[in-house]
């Protein structure tokens, strides 16, 4: 009893010593996840500008406390992953970053805190959009461009909602309106470019062709804060959509990159 006992307590160790190894994430799931950092970073920031306006309050907690997790799994598993130590360092500038941004998202939303919350979540942007190019290239897979770039898009989604209701809440700094612009115009640009790509399958095109749609109806809410006519109801539930959307789009694209480095390999290892 006691040597089978010790047996399975020797199996076990091994399995548990085993397990980050497994866990650890390939190339094109590194893409994903670190672009989806810089998604989360513009999300909580709407999240809090959402409570902010009372704005579907229950939805705005939940997907906060949703995205702080998330964030902080995915970051877990990058440092676990990163391959290199310019790569290493970078998230951990993140991390450094995101320790004082959690802490102040967590507080009871307020017109004094805001503009330092929007600062952060740029901050947080630019670092995490760092380590994002750092793997696309590290992996040297050409697919990688497109899980990036489309991986962007459930970022721009986030960011144009979160800088529409910066306007929405009467906030303002040097750059708002054009910051709104530039993200709007980026947003449609890529969705045209990631249109044309010669690697989509019928399934990607079917899924950026129903983006196109919402996209056309989101615009529209756009122009009108330009009236100061705001519906933030509305663009909190487009942009919401729009994520939900480019999250599956992006998924198929990292599986697509997943399988030209899988071939990639094939080939060294029989060359």
């Amino acid at each position: 009893m006691l040597s089978r006992l010790f047996k399975y307590l020797v199996i076990a160790c091994m399995v548990t010593t085993c397990l980050p190894a497994w866990a650890k994430l390939s190339d094109a799931e590194a893409v994903n996840k670190s672009g989806l950092q810089r998604m989360l970073s513009q999300r909580i920031a709407k999240n809090y500008l959402m409570l902010g306006q009372k704005i579907s309050v229950l939805e705005a907690k939940q997907q906060r406390e949703k995205s702080i997790a998330q964030f902080e799994k995915n970051l877990t598993e990058l440092k676990d992953y990163a391959p290199t130590s310019e790569i290493s360092d970078n998230l951990n500038s993140v991390e450094t970053m995101w320790v004082g941004y959690k802490k102040r998202v967590l507080t009871t939303p307020s017109k004094s805190e805001a503009l330092t919350v929007i600062r952060q979540s740029d901050e947080l942007l630019k670092l995490s959009e760092k380590v994002v190019k750092q793997i696309q290239d590290y992996s040297k897979v050409s697919n990688a461009h497109l899980v990036n770039i489309s991986g962007r898009q459930r970022m721009l989604s986030q960011r144009i909602g979160k800088l529409y209701l910066s306007k929405s809440w009467g906030l303002s700094y040097e750059g708002l309106d054009s910051d709104l612009q530039l993200a709007i115009n980026e947003y449609e640009s890529t969705l045209q470019e990631l249109s044309d790509s010669d690697l989509n399958t019928a399934e990607i095109n079917d899924g950026l062709a129903r983006v196109k749609s919402i996209w056309k109806f989101s615009k529209a809410g756009f122009a009108l804060s330009n009236d100061n006519l705001f519906v933030p109801t509305a663009i909190c539930n487009t942009t919401e959509n729009l994520l939900k959307h480019m999250q599956i789009i992006t998924k198929l694209y990292e599986q697509q990159m997943q399988l030209a480095d899988n071939n990639k390999n094939l080939t060294l290892r029989k060359s």
